[in-house]
């Protein structure tokens, strides 16, 4: 096999310093196969090798701090649960410090020399009023780079593995610095027009990759990580834009050139309640959307009870009016009934025939469905992930909703919208999970937003509460007095059955206390968890909707797809256990009538920090906008939406909550790249057209599907 034309693409084990041995270290532990990889294998902090603290002046709440002097004594010391550990006495001009290695006893043993200058990097905390740094870095004063040049010296992530072939911090260093030394800028071509380099004053690709694992001062440092955090997100905007494009191009749907006598007859002779305003905006884009040949690609966010279902409908009637069929694809069969349900009860009378589809509707109530779609005599069908499969086929799908659509994969969703030989239908997506401004751009980038941000009128704001256990006596007299008043009542738990690792108040034991307090046959309580079958969990929640029970204890799988408006307390045991968004969604099960709703936020004494931050975000707010950017800042991106697996947020120095404005500027030249060259075939962008390329080969998934 014949060398690589481009350096970045040589084998890892070239690389001077490296190997094979070490090569197969570096691609085992780290997935680093590539000299590009291991470039992009960037420091996650620095060793601000321009100062030196004094002993003297350290504080128990310093950041990372490097000193200078000698290692006095080190000693085996026993602590009172018997356990061993290494204790130091380290000092330098102003004082001394106490350092402690709780692990690794032999090898500091072994390893530090007593009586030696040395260069110690840590963390100083408090231990029994005396301050010390645990397991610090140390360096032979004599063998350390600082005595030569002062600079921010990279620390990189690393492994057992990778420390014992030498690949620690220090010897990543030595290899990384030294292939640096070898490239030319010819070796590292510059990824964008120099009319955005310019314009933004941002280093180049050559200076940002030597700056990034070398820097010589603060200024260095935060050009080089500005200019990769700009690029990673410009890529991924343009990454969307020209999918956006191509789809435009590639994909034409059936226009909806009428608002006829169905949708007509229903908004002014049906509709059950007047939207709000933000419901006719929404409804107003997506009748402009559907009335092209390119395909509608739309996402719609809105709160919990903000009127999604009803848009959805008056989108699916204008369908009807087109002579198209319309579908809506949601993620439980809770939902898709509860969907169902609505949508023909609002219909009643109306000449629109709606049939459900599941996994559970069998013989000849299903063979009935599949006909009706096959002939166009059913209208609207509403249903499961059962849509997707192979025998159901539409006459003429003008029309794809998906509800909660993060819960659907990519190929799920786009099987839907392969039904049609001829054309694509125009695609809908709704969730009521709200998406921070931020994820949203870096997500559905290549989507239209249309946001429902207003409550239906009548609505009363939910009031939370935060109390603890001893307010428990006090609680159920409050649900007492509330279910005198005709009210429901949901009691959630994290879990099931008691777990030996967490002490929580399992649901088991929760539904037995409540009896005690709310005795039948006076009282009827409802039970619905994830392990119980289908058929029995919907009976259970058919006695609640009915009102034959008066308190439901569940699990969090009442998070979507209940509607009861009776139901005014939600009572959440332990809710430092739960997410953010999932606390709001829990939330959002009341508060759907007229009555005064409460959620009452239920915990032990002892809650972490985040914990409280949470509980503090859930009383102060209930806009799921706002909590939805503080679970973003509190989490990250990570566990949102089911983004882990969009491959879009592999980003490695970019933050998405805190990077808004670099966000912001590389989402507004993307725009305006694409706006002025969509197939980016003018000279001036073949930068961008050859990354690209490259990014291309790297994700295989890149055309997006929503």
């Amino acid at each position: 096999m014949g060398q690589p034309t481009n350096i970045l693409d040589t084998p890892v084990e070239y690389v001077k310093g490296v190997g094979p041995s070490r090569g197969e270290t570096f691609r085992k532990e780290l997935n680093i196969h590539t000299v590009s990889d291991l470039l992009y294998a960037f420091p996650f902090r620095y060793i601000d090798r321009t100062r030196f603290h004094l002993i003297k002046d350290l504080t128990s709440d310093n950041d990372l701090v490097q000193l200078k002097g000698t290692l006095l004594s080190l000693e085996k010391v026993k602590s009172k649960s018997s356990r061993q550990y290494v204790k130091g006495v380290f000092k330098d001009a102003s004082g001394f410090l106490e350092l402690v290695w709780f692990q690794g006893a032999s090898w500091i043993e072994k390893t530090l020399k007593t009586g030696e200058e040395y260069i110690v990097f840590g963390r100083v905390s408090d231990f029994n009023g005396i301050k010390s740094m645990p397991h610090p870095e140390m360096e032979l004063l004599s063998e350390a780079s600082v005595t030569v040049s002062k600079t921010f010296d990279p620390v990189y992530p690393g492994t057992e593995k990778m420390d014992a072939k030498g690949l620690d911090s220090r010897g990543r260093r030595k290899i990384v610095k030294g292939l640096l030394a070898t490239l030319t800028p010819t070796d590292l071509p510059e990824t964008l027009p120099a009319y955005v380099t310019e314009k933004l004053r941002i280093c180049s690709s050559f200076e940002a990759m030597q700056w990034i694992h070398f820097p010589a001062n603060e200024q260095q440092k935060e050009l080089a990580t500005n200019r990769i955090k700009f690029e990673e997100f410009f890529y991924v905007q343009i990454r969307l834009l020209l999918s956006k494009a191509y789809r435009r191009i590639k994909y034409r749907s059936v226009p909806f050139e009428v608002i006829g006598p169905v949708f007509n007859h229903f908004y002014h002779h049906k509709l059950p309640w007047q939207l709000t305003g933000a419901q006719k905006k929404v409804i107003r884009e997506i009748r402009a959307d559907l009335g092209k040949h390119t395909q509608m690609n739309r996402l719609l966010q809105g709160d919990v009870g903000s009127g999604k279902t009803i848009v959805a409908l008056l989108s699916m009637l204008m369908a009807i009016d087109n002579g198209l069929q319309a579908c809506l694809m949601a993620p439980t069969e809770i939902l898709a009934q509860q969907h169902f349900e609505t949508i023909t009860g609002l219909t009643a009378d109306m000449d629109i025939r709606v049939a459900y589809l599941s996994g559970s509707v069998k013989g000849k109530k299903r063979t009935e469905a599949l006909e009706g779609l096959l002939t166009g005599d059913i209208h609207i069908i509403v249903g499961t992930h059962a849509l997707i499969e192979e025998n159901v086929v539409f006459h003429k799908l003008g029309l794809a909703i998906v509800d909660e659509q993060h819960r659907f994969g990519v190929a799920q969703r786009a099987s839907l919208w392969k039904k049609n030989e001829d054309f694509v239908p125009h695609i809908l997506v709704m969730t009521a999970t709200p998406i921070p401004r931020t994820l949203a751009m870096t997500l559905y980038g290549d989507l239209e937003v249309s946001i429902i941000d207003e409550l239906p009128p009548g609505r009363k704001e939910i009031k939370t509460i935060h109390k603890y256990e001893s307010a428990r006596a006090e609680l159920i007299q409050f649900m007492h007095t509330e279910i005198a008043r005709g009210r429901q009542i949901y009691v959630v738990y994290p879990l099931i059955e008691e777990s030996e690792k967490l002490d929580l108040k399992n649901l088991q034991d929760g539904y037995e206390r409540l009896l005690q307090y709310f005795p039948p046959p006076d009282f009827q309580i409802s039970v619905v968890h994830g392990r119980m079958k289908a058929a029995d969990k919907d009976a259970e929640m058919q006695r609640f909707v009915t009102g034959q029970t008066q308190i439901m204890v569940a699990t969090t799988v009442i998070e979507v797809g209940v509607n009861v408006p009776n139901a005014s307390i939600m009572v959440i045991e332990n809710t430092e256990r739960f997410g953010l968004s999932q606390l709001h969604q829990l939330r959002g099960r009341v508060g759907r009538g007229a009555e005064q709703s409460y959620c009452i936020l239920m915990t032990d004494y002892k809650i972490s920090k985040e914990g409280r931050e949470r509980i503090a975000t859930m009383v102060r707010t209930t806009n799921g906008f706002e909590i939805a950017e503080a679970d973003l800042k509190l989490r990250g991106p990570g566990d949102i939406q089911g983004t882990q697996q969009s491959g879009l947020l592999d980003f490695k120095l970019l933050n998405i909550s805190a990077d808004t404005a670099i966000m912001d500027a590389a989402r507004n030249i993307a725009l305006r790249i694409i706006e002025n060259d969509s197939n980016l075939e003018k000279d001036i962008h073949q930068s961008i057209r050859t990354q690209v390329a490259k990014l291309r080969k790297k994700h295989k998934d890149w055309a997006r599907i929503s």
